[in-house]
């Protein structure tokens, strides 16, 4: 991590978490509506999370809640909560108990995905061909493999891919345990986590990064719902796929990607 980063105030990372989610509600087909939430990590004990009700277009500083992780981790390892119960535990993890505002219930997934090793930035939107394809019937399968450098270099080696859950305690549950098969597997937490009928978590280590995946992820949707129509997708073969992943060169763009100085 870029050792200027560990120095940034918990208004700084406000501000720059504000201003990531009104350009995520900017781009193209990622957000209508109300849709999608964002999130940061403010250090070892609380983190950002967009309140309940509002909408990330024109959303400012006001529009965030700030978390305690310790409950919402805890309230995560239950094996089963109702609603009223989860409801109440995130009201009550709020690090200030006067404001207004709420978190929403998709404040589980963003608190255990921020305790990722690298994640600091979390932006999940529901965007229009990426949708296309997780609500398909054969999603998982047009989803396998990887088309071209550039998906890889910013998106990682694949996705962590999760089948459709009720949003809530259910849901995050799932995103977890996909999310640590992933790190077994890669040794790195993934940089996007795509839910079938639902869209697109992405996880970076600075909101340029975030945007860079979410944006990245639905051109890949467009050319894959593309090659659909002539004739299916020829994905590249995985030993191209992990040298491309493992390149030194390519290590140096991710920086780049990241907006991260030497």
């Amino acid at each position: 991590m870029n050792p200027t980063k560990r120095k940034e105030s918990k208004q700084q990372i406000l501000s720059a978490l504000a201003t990531m989610s009104r350009s995520l509600a900017a781009a193209k087909d990622l957000v209508i509506l109300g849709e999608g939430n964002t999130s940061a990590r403010c250090g070892d004990e609380t983190f950002f999370v967009k309140a309940s009700g509002t909408s990330l277009a024109g959303i400012t500083e006001k529009g965030f809640v700030e978390v305690r992780f310790v409950p919402v981790l805890k309230l995560l390892e239950r094996l089963e909560a109702d609603d009223e119960t989860i409801a109440q535990t995130l009201r009550q993890a709020k690090f200030d108990q006067a404001a207004a505002a709420h978190p929403s219930v998709e404040t589980l997934f963003h608190a255990f995905l921020l305790t990722l090793p690298g994640v600091r930035f979390i932006g999940h939107v529901h965007p229009v061909a990426v949708n296309s394809l997780l609500c398909s019937a054969r999603s998982r399968e047009i989803l396998s493999g990887r088309l071209f450098p550039d998906e890889i270099v910013v998106c990682g080696p694949e996705p962590a891919y999760v089948t459709y859950c009720d949003p809530g305690l259910v849901l995050a549950k799932e995103i977890k345990r996909e999310s640590l098969a992933y790190q077994e597997k890669w040794a790195a937490a993934p940089k996007a986590v795509l839910i079938e009928n639902h869209g697109l978590i992405a996880l970076g280590s600075t909101p340029r990064e975030v945007e860079a995946i979410c944006v990245m992820w639905e051109k890949t949707a467009r050319i894959l719902l593309g090659t659909l129509a002539a004739g299916g997708p020829r994905f590249l073969a995985p030993e191209h796929v992990n040298r491309i992943h493992s390149r030194p060169d390519e290590v140096v763009r991710r920086r780049e990607i990241r907006g991260e100085k030497d």
